[in-house]
């Protein structure tokens, strides 16, 4: 287990997605068969992270709290912040401070899905590293739409350009960060944008400004997806119906992480499976009994 606490950014309105997201949370929109959040939450996970902060609007915490509850059930502890007004990205770092409280973390977007069959490693690689930021670059054709990453040579980042017009690399910034402990300080030191927003871009500048940013590279084999359009909260259902229905294998399943990781038992497992019993999803959470040792 690592000392880092874990963020979910899920707030702001959605709009991108109104007509559909006025009466419920984008992040608690389905992705094929779980509801969003249950994806950048089993990243966290992954990374061996058992406390969370999730940051929400005050509207939309209780139907969030009614799904996840304190996190017990997949042995987390988490911890439910409110931002009252979308302000930035960085403006997490704020809003959590307190939760923070001087720990490293890891801050994931609520609306990002992640993939591939190396990223515990490579998100182990992230956590080591004691002071500093990281950032995780995935490889797309259109980097101009797109934070963008530079690097040497030898992989060193040399800057971080936000939806540049000659884009220094086809490598975008994703929607996690490993950040040590300085990030809520460095927050305040940033001033807003012209559009009045904490910029990530400006806060990871300041991490780039004394040589402390580095970048794992998401290759061949990793899906990096962004659902916050109707055509991409489309694609991600379907791509996820697509692996899981190809692969019999669960994707972004709380149960089945908190389980491997030896965080709950065989008999709190049969009772998450047992909540879901006309379902498939229940099904396979009751054949995962026995694999822990796997």
């Amino acid at each position: 287990m690592t000392d880092r606490k874990g963020l979910i950014l899920a707030g702001g309105t959605g709009s991108r997605l109104w007509p559909i997201t006025q009466g419920i949370s984008k992040q608690l929109m389905p992705v094929y068969d779980k509801p969003m959040i249950y994806y950048p939450l089993s990243v966290l996970m992954l990374a061996g992270i058992r406390e969370i902060g999730i940051i929400t609007t005050p509207a939309d915490q209780a139907q969030f709290q009614h799904l996840l509850g304190d996190g017990s059930q997949w042995g987390l502890t988490i911890t439910w912040l409110v931002q009252p007004k979308p302000e930035g990205l960085a403006q997490a770092y704020l809003v959590g401070e307190e939760f923070l409280d001087g720990a490293p973390s890891a801050m994931v977007l609520g609306d990002n899905i992640f993939f591939g069959h190396g990223l515990p490693d490579m998100l182990a690689a992230a956590d080591t590293k004691p002071a500093g930021g990281t950032v995780f670059g995935y490889r797309v054709s259109d980097p101009e739409r797109y934070g963008v990453v530079g690097m040497d040579a030898d992989g060193t980042v040399t800057q971080i350009v936000e939806k540049p017009s000659n884009p220094p690399s086809n490598y975008a910034v994703t929607g996690l960060y490993f950040l040590d402990s300085t990030a809520p300080q460095r927050a305040r030191s940033i001033t807003p944008s012209e559009r009045g927003e904490l910029e990530i871009t400006a806060l990871l500048e300041t991490y780039l400004a004394d040589g402390s940013l580095t970048v794992e590279r998401m290759g061949r084999g990793y899906a990096w997806l962004d659902t916050g359009t109707h055509g991409s909260l489309l694609d991600a259902g379907n791509f996820v119906r697509t692996l899981q229905s190809r692969q019999g294998m669960q994707t972004g399943c709380p149960e089945e992480v908190a389980y491997l990781q030896g965080w709950i038992d065989d008999a709190a497992l049969l009772d998450l499976a047992d909540r879901y019993a006309k379902t498939e999803y229940g099904a396979y959470l009751r054949g995962l009994q026995g694999t822990s040792e796997m």
